[in-house]
Order: C-alpha cells, then sequence, then structure tokens
C-alpha cells in the first residue's frame, strides 16, 4: 500500500509542478536567449547572382578601408559574369583599371591614425575565420557610447571597426539576462532595411568573401568528381588487368 500512495501522491503533485513552470494568464512569456553563436552564414559560391550582389556590397561599404589584393577587377569580372563595361562603370574603383588588383585607397598611415590599427586585407579573411564567423561578426554590432566608436561587436570585443552597416540594419542595444550574460538585442533606432532584407545583405557579402578566398573552388569541385571518377575506373581496369597477367602464377 505504501508504493501505491507514494504514486498517488506523485500524480497529484504534478498538475501542481507543471502549473507553476507555466506563466500566469495574461502574463507574457520570456523569449529565449538568442544563441548568435550558433548562426550560420549557408552561403552557396555557386550562387552567381548572390555573388554579384556581395561584389556591390563589398564596392559600397568595404573597399574604402580594406582590400582584396590578392583578387584582381577583371577575373572577378570573368568569375562572376559581370561584362566589361559595366565592370569598368560601377566597380572598378576610380583611378584604377580592370587589371588592377582590388585595394584601397586609404593610406596605411591614415588609417593607423584613425582606427588605432590598419584595417586588414580581407583576401583570406573567409579561409582563415570561416564564413560563418563573417557573418556572426557583421550581425552582433551593438551600441556602446564606452567606445570610441560607439559601438562593439559580440564575435569580435574591442574591435577597432565601427558599424559601418548601421544605416542599413539600425542601432541595437544589446540587453543582459539576470547572469549579466548576453539575452537579446533591442532595436534603438531602425534603419533603411527589414531584418530580412539585412539578412540577405549580410549572406550575400560573406558568400562574395568566401569567393574572394579561393575564387576556383567551385571549378575545382566540379573537375574533382570527374578525377575521382576516372580513377575509380582506371583502379578497375588495373585490377582486371592484374588478375589477367597473375592468372597463371596461381
Amino acid at each position: 500500500m505504501g508504493k501505491f500512495a507514494a504514486l498517488a501522491l506523485t500524480l497529484l503533485a504534478a498538475p501542481l509542478v507543471l502549473s507553476a513552470a507555466e506563466p500566469a494568464a495574461g502574463e507574457p512569456e520570456a523569449a529565449a536567449p538568442v544563441r548568435w553563436e550558433n548562426w550560420h552564414a549557408g552561403n552557396n559560391v555557386a550562387d552567381v547572382g548572390s555573388l554579384q550582389r556581395g561584389a556591390r556590397n563589398f564596392m559600397n561599404y568595404c573597399i574604402g578601408c580594406h582590400s582584396l589584393k590578392y583578387l584582381r577587377y577583371q577575373r572577378m569580372g570573368d568569375d562572376l559574369e559581370i561584362p566589361t563595361e559595366e565592370l569598368n562603370t560601377n566597380l572598378v574603383a576610380p583611378g584604377s583599371t580592370n587589371l588592377d588588383y582590388i585595394v584601397t585607397s586609404m593610406p596605411a598611415t591614415d588609417a593607423a591614425n584613425w582606427f588605432g590599427k590598419t584595417p586588414p586585407d580581407l583576401s583570406l579573411i573567409a579561409r582563415s575565420r570561416s564564413p560563418d564567423y563573417i557573418y556572426r561578426f557583421l550581425k552582433t554590432f551593438y551600441s556602446d557610447p564606452s567606445r570610441p566608436t560607439r559601438s562593439d561587436n559580440l564575435a569580435y570585443p574591442s574591435t577597432a571597426m565601427p558599424a559601418v552597416l548601421s544605416d542599413l540594419e539600425g542601432v541595437k542595444a544589446a540587453v543582459l539576462g539576470p547572469t549579466k550574460m548576453f539575452d537579446h538585442f533591442q532595436t534603438i533606432s531602425p534603419g533603411n532595411m527589414s531584418a530580412e532584407q539585412f539578412d540577405g545583405f549580410v549572406r550575400d557579402t560573406v558568400n562574395f568573401l568566401d569567393y574572394v578566398g579561393d575564387p576556383a573552388q567551385v571549378e575545382r569541385r566540379s573537375i574533382g568528381l570527374w578525377v575521382v571518377l576516372f580513377l575509380l575506373l582506371l583502379s578497375a581496369f588495373a585490377l582486371a588487368l592484374k588478375k589477367e597477367y597473375w592468372k597463371d602464377v596461381h
């Protein structure tokens, strides 16, 4: 009887435990903390349209400080299927030609004076840091009046880079939870883009930087598939030839 009594008490207490865990009627449920560390870029370097938009984004918002010193304008135009006339008109920086490497016009000494350090070249940033890192970095700027740039970043704390995309995304604050850890963002002033539009903007930019780090990756992967098939076929012929030569020995 003691076991049945304990089971009965447990069943009676269960609704009380569940009701205690649920919010009271009319009380809003607390939103789950934003796990920005788990965000993924989900980019596709085979998407030429995305790469074209990413190139446009880089030339409009990044070339002022950052270079792509291992990539020429013309190589980018050929890979991204951009006509030379359009490339020269809309993407090649003033004073450069389509045969030049993509470098910023900002002097390194001025950059060091303004930002405390020279902005890095971004040619290999996707290979060294990963596309997911760039995606998280560009989406986790928040307002911080104590910083010289009036902003900071969750992915790279104390970054010298200002929130250059705030006119698109808007200005947001980082809200801390009860444990004084980051909980979620709160919009202070909206930007010119919706959240979905800005997310697409960032993904296209990340996609372009992923391409820049290895411009031949799509072609290499395509050729690699045929190479593997050829090697498998060659192995089959080699095995058949081996059996033919050794059949008399055995």
